[in-house]
């Protein structure tokens, strides 16, 4: 993979992470905002008044998020490293992106916050752009 399309998609693991910050803020009222603004981005209709347990949730909801975008960082860096030889990373990384994004996509539509489906792609397509445009899952020959 070429260093344009690596840099692209650690600029997209920079992106994930940043969203996880964002989440985990929402664990206090005072850093709230940026959480309140994207709730009301994806559904105006729904106020953002978070219980506890829902402060909770999201605060972990943003760790796991940023740890994701480190581990992602990390498996593109590996798969740099291994060369040729990284076509079962790279199978796995696609596999994970589409499980996510099936996943997430289906459960925000189906609980009234369709419009997450347009991020949703967008990253996908941030991520599998390059997978595709490189050739990365394409067996080697022989």
């Amino acid at each position: 993979m070429s260093r344009f399309w690596r840099t692209w998609m650690i600029g997209g693991c920079w992106a994930v992470g940043l969203f996880g910050v964002i989440l985990a803020a929402s664990a206090f009222e005072a850093t709230a905002g940026p959480t309140r603004l994207l709730f009301s981005l994806l559904n105006d209709r729904v106020a953002f008044d978070p219980a506890p347990h829902l402060r909770f949730s999201l605060a972990v909801l943003g760790a796991v998020t940023i740890g994701w975008s480190l581990t992602l960082a990390a498996a593109i860096q590996a798969a740099h490293l291994l060369g040729d030889q990284a076509r079962p990373v790279w199978v796995l990384v696609t596999a994970s992106l589409v499980a996510w994004y099936a996943i997430d996509t289906t459960l925000s539509m189906a609980t009234g916050f369709g419009l997450n489906a347009i991020p949703n792609t967008i990253f996908l397509v941030v991520f599998l752009l390059p997978i595709i445009r490189s050739g990365v899952l394409k067996t080697l020959s022989s």
